[in-house]
């Protein structure tokens, strides 16, 4: 559900060509007729052949058709309504919105939830997964939901994991992340912000000390939130990341040692990639592909190091990452479909 959108078009893509796959039912939402008739409609790329017609919600007749795994590509709201739903009728969910990414109140508060039966909604938030298989896969893998990662939390997260999990960073002296994003990031729907006029040969910086993505950083990474800064800025090219982080190292260590601590961390991890220093990752590296690139440069002191992160937001940072849970919710190799 949500295959008119941007990340929904590149799930989309990457279900109709999934070698374990038949063809995926796509849903319109309640009786939207934007979201009705054929996806072609909205995404002229997929034309011809013999249509992708989108079919109103029927629990029944998903059951019919057989369907046994939801992927929500909607709004945080809807999802937070279709979820309860779909897990009643047997279904197992990847979803792709905030809905259901956070376990403490006071991050989740930022998306000021109404949920009609509040008993439930706390039941699934403690079921759900986060989908972030360099560090869940296990849990993935037996999960009924799926909670897929935020674009920019995906980038930080798995640029910060090595070093706070090894407990080498100095937390007291604080973690800063200057992240930036293409267009897509901001969803298909236009808004003041993003019309071209107000992108193009411009950056910007937005969401300052109060992005959603935030307390999914500080959850994942058991990080005080006090100790982290993260500003996203609005890059004037369609899709990207590319996240710059700051930290500062306990101890002096060597870049051969820092190096073996990334490779360790993600040795088997099919897709992070990481750079010998001092090669660094860039955008145009990772884009339609779901990679994520890491890379780092230490400064002379041994302690001062900065590390950079790039990933495609639409794959890594969703569609692709989506699949990629999938794949481990049913067993198969995390690289099917994907490569």
């Amino acid at each position: 559900m949500g295959a008119t959108g941007y990340s929904g078009q590149e799930l989309t893509r990457l279900l109709l060509r999934h070698p374990r796959l038949e063809t995926p039912v796509l849903l319109q939402r309640d009786n939207d007729t934007r979201s009705s008739g054929d996806l072609a409609r909205f995404a002229p790329s997929f034309s011809g052949n013999s249509g992708y017609p989108m079919q109103p919600l029927d629990w029944s007749e998903l059951k019919r058709q057989q369907v046994e795994l939801l992927f929500l590509a909607t709004p945080h709201e809807a999802s937070r309504t279709l979820v309860p739903e779909a897990i009643a009728h047997g279904m197992r969910v990847v979803d792709l919105s905030g809905a259901w990414r956070l376990k403490q109140a006071q991050h989740r508060a930022i998306y000021q939830f109404e949920d009609k039966d509040a008993a439930i909604a706390d039941g699934l938030t403690e079921l759900a997964v986060y989908g972030l298989p360099e560090l869940h896969r296990e849990s993935i893998a037996t999960a009924v939901l799926v909670a897929n990662p935020g674009c920019y939390a995906t980038s930080i997260i798995l640029g910060l994991a090595p070093l706070l999990s090894a407990g080498l960073v100095d937390e007291r002296r604080g973690v800063i992340s200057d992240s930036k994003s293409g267009v897509s990031g901001a969803g298909k729907d236009a808004t003041p912000r993003t019309h071209f006029v107000s992108v193009a040969d411009n950056l910007s910086a937005y969401a300052v000390f109060n992005h959603r993505h935030t307390g999914e950083i500080a959850e994942q990474l058991d990080l005080d939130s006090s100790c982290l800064i993260f500003t996203p800025h609005l890059l004037p090219i369609p899709r990207g990341i590319l996240s710059t982080i700051y930290v500062h190292l306990k101890s002096p260590m060597s870049v051969q040692d820092v190096g073996a601590y990334f490779r360790s961390f993600y040795d088997g991890k099919p897709w992070v990639r990481v750079f010998t220093s001092p090669n660094l990752p860039e955008i145009q590296f990772s884009l339609h592909t779901n990679y994520c690139d890491l890379g780092f440069c230490l400064d002379k002191d041994g302690q001062r190091l900065v590390l950079v992160s790039c990933l495609d937001n639409l794959l890594k940072g969703a569609a692709g990452q989506a699949v990629q849970n999938m794949n481990l919710m049913y067993g198969w190799c995390e690289k099917e479909g994907l490569n």
